[in-house]
């Protein structure tokens, strides 16, 4: 292709993507395919000649948007938004025009130099203290562009760790080995925290201790604090916390104006991941839910998010940066330029070499929209999220389960977990709205999160009355389940009675009776199920599965929605209690709140390090990332005669004994998890 048929089709493109873009609502919303559709479609081996453009355009359309899901239609409802505007995809067009690959400023002067302006006046825009600056004088912090949130955590961690290990061989001597220092390392986040906690605790081979949160799902001070305080007890040295301002499953703030002053004064490193409703503190309005922004040491959301900023483009400041670059700087004489004293090379902030000209984004939709627009933008979908929340409130067959601050709104049809999965499932299934759950304290919640860039309360109004229609067929389908239900079960116990009341000589008459009536029963549900399935507008795939139940999609990370919270929690409490911001109790108590000890927080641990020497330990939670499970951890005295084959000190291996699990090491300490109950 040359330039001038590059000028035909990239106006051909354009129009395409317009038409896309204009026309995005006549389309479903999620595809109606199975996995390895595509695999059907084209051919297994790639052309040996070039092929016409058309033909290549032709499959744009007939084979790949029809395995799409469009994340930027009006009923998109679900995660949170994906960024797109204009402006955005025209800075992504010149950037891959440009090519360059922004390593180090000699090697793209202007993208490095506008990434740091940039960040500047974004990190202005939003409320950050002027440590977090670049051009503020005698500050030593600044900002960068990474991929995702994802990588900004996991760089951070490595800097926290770095710098964790060098106050500790200060203190220990340099002589000690750092994969020593390194099984004293423990790092903190909340049950409610993203799972790239989790990840990059793995991939950093840390400990990660996961706490529960309060009964509004936000981390406090007292709950950290005592978990430090038990771990330093047990000779573990805290170096990490990462909180999130705008959690995932119900949009939760931590408290950081509680949890800072404890990190500050405990030396640890205070990370804040504010990926979806960081964005929002483009508005004055929203800026108290930072209270606390102060004592943290890094800070990330994401203008792909929320901002109208195509993928990828997730803002990160540091305090300080050297304490960024030396974790991470690794300088080979031919990346090296004469400027590196005096310029940023930002290959030294983050994990890759190669990096994009994501500036120019971000520079040109600020520019287009300028700081007003952008914040228009954000309060229309909190003033659109607050319309949704409303219709919940008034429908009394419906309940809101988070406090909406934002832009999301969760919420249940009042019932049990089964009957709001079926929900979700079933709206999914159309093909007309498209949301995803989430896991509040065991109790299954529908997620909407207002997402279309150019959405209206008419799309609010649609939605909701989509939700209303399928819960109406579901309550009549489950009314009618329940009338036949019972009229079998009453005609049961009359046979019964009959048959009681009869001589010896009938028994055997009682048993036939009773195996007829139980068929019979199950002939009903059967026949009222498939019923139930033919309704079913579009056919239930696997996508629609997986985005309807998180045990599906994220096996190892949610906690099994257990049965035993809807008994918990009846219906009538549901409804009569009200939201955990209002009262001081939060949900109605359950049993298990008893015992909260037990629960209240579980650590992530590599596997290796199970027989590890951390000191003295007492029992402690644990956190297997291969088992959605909890382990108790406590030291074990049995016999240390290593030549038994029954010993449980026997040279790093693991072994059963009386149905407990003994993990050890080649150290004198062995560790005997207990499993206190597991699902894999």
């Amino acid at each position: 292709m040359d330039g001038e048929e590059f000028k035909v089709r990239g106006r051909e493109m354009v129009d395409y993507i317009v038409q896309y873009l204009d026309q995005i609502d006549s389309r479903r919303v999620t595809p109606g395919i199975e996995p390895g559709y595509l695999r059907n479609l084209i051919p297994a081996e790639p052309p040996q000649e070039p092929e016409p453009w058309e033909n290549v355009m032709k499959d744009v359309e007939d084979k790949i948007m029809v395995g799409m899901t469009h994340w930027q239609h009006p009923r998109f409802h679900a995660y949170f938004p994906a960024g797109n505007s204009y402006p955005s995809i025209l800075a992504d067009m010149l950037s891959d025009a440009i090519g360059c690959v922004g390593f180090s400023w000699a090697a793209a002067p202007a993208c490095t130099e506008l990434e740091t302006i940039v960040l500047d006046w974004l990190g202005k825009v939003v409320g950050l203290p002027s440590s977090f600056l670049s051009m503020s004088p005698t500050s030593k912090g600044g900002g960068v562009i990474q991929s995702c949130a994802s990588e900004c955590v996991l760089d951070c961690l490595l800097a926290a760790r770095a710098q964790a290990i060098k106050d500790l061989k200060a203190k220990y001597g340099e002589h000690v080995e750092e994969t020593s220092l390194l099984s004293k390392l423990m790092a903190y986040c909340s049950r409610e925290a993203h799972s790239c906690v989790e990840k990059a605790a793995m991939i950093s081979f840390v400990k990660l201790r996961i706490l529960e949160p309060d009964h509004n799902n936000e981390l406090r001070g007292d709950i950290l604090k005592q978990a430090m305080d038990e771990d330093m007890k047990n000779g573990l040295h805290p170096f990490f916390v990462s909180t999130t301002l705008g959690t995932t499953g119900c949009c939760a703030f931590d408290r950081l104006d509680e949890i800072g002053p404890i990190c500050k004064a405990n030396n640890v490193w205070l990370h804040v991941d504010g990926s979806y409703a960081g964005n929002a503190f483009i508005c004055p309005e929203f800026r108290y839910l930072m209270k606390g922004i102060e004592f943290a040491d890094s800070f990330n959301f994401n203008p792909n998010k929320w901002m109208l900023v195509n993928f990828d483009c997730s803002t990160m400041w540091v305090k300080d940066r050297f304490k960024l670059t030396q974790a991470l700087v690794v300088d080979p004489l031919y990346l090296q330029h004469s400027y590196s004293e005096s310029a940023i090379d930002y290959r030294h902030w983050g994990i890759p070499l190669s990096r994009r000209f994501r500036a120019l984004k971000l520079w040109f939709v600020i520019r287009n929209y300028g700081v007003s627009g952008l914040q228009e933008y954000i309060r229309n979908h909190c003033r659109l999220a607050k319309v949704f929340e409303s219709k919940v409130r008034e429908d009394s067959r419906f309940k809101v389960m988070n406090d909406v601050k934002v832009g999301l709104v969760c919420f249940r049809l009042l019932g049990g977990n089964k009957l709001n999965k079926k929900l979700l499932t079933t709206i999914n299934a159309s093909g007309k709205l498209h949301m995803v759950p989430a896991n509040m304290n065991d109790i299954f919640v529908i997620r909407f999160c207002v997402c279309a860039p150019n959405a209206t309360e008419e799309d609010i109004d649609i939605a909701w009355d989509i939700i209303k229609e399928e819960a109406e067929k579901l309550l009549s389908e489950e009314k009618l389940n329940q009338s036949a239900l019972a009229s079998v079960r009453d005609r049961q116990e009359g046979v019964k009675l009959e048959i009681r009341g009869d001589s010896d000589e009938k028994k055997e008459e009682e048993e036939e009776t009773g195996k007829f009536e139980e068929n019979q029963l199950e002939v009903i549900k059967q026949t009222l199920e498939r019923k139930a399935s033919k309704n079913l507008e579009h056919k239930r795939s696997f996508f629609v599965r997986m985005v309807s139940d998180p045990k599906l999609y994220n096996p190892h990370i949610v906690k099994p929605l257990v049965e035993q919270a809807e008994s918990r929690v009846s219906d009538e409490q549901l409804l009569l209690s009200p939201l955990a911001h209002d009262n001081p109790n939060g949900r109605p108590k359950a049993k298990s709140e008893d015992r909260e000890m037990q629960s209240s927080s579980w650590i992530s641990w590599p596997m290796a390090m199970l027989g590890g020497n951390a000191g003295p330990m007492e029992e402690v939670n644990v956190r297997f990332r291969n088992w959605n499970t909890t382990f108790s951890l406590s030291p074990h005295s049995g016999s240390t005669n290593s030549s038994s084959p029954s010993s449980p000190i026997n040279n790093g291996r693991t072994k059963m004994e009386n149905d407990r699990v003994y993990v050890t090491s080649p150290t004198p300490t062995s560790i005997a998890p207990r499993v206190r109950s597991a699902s894999v």
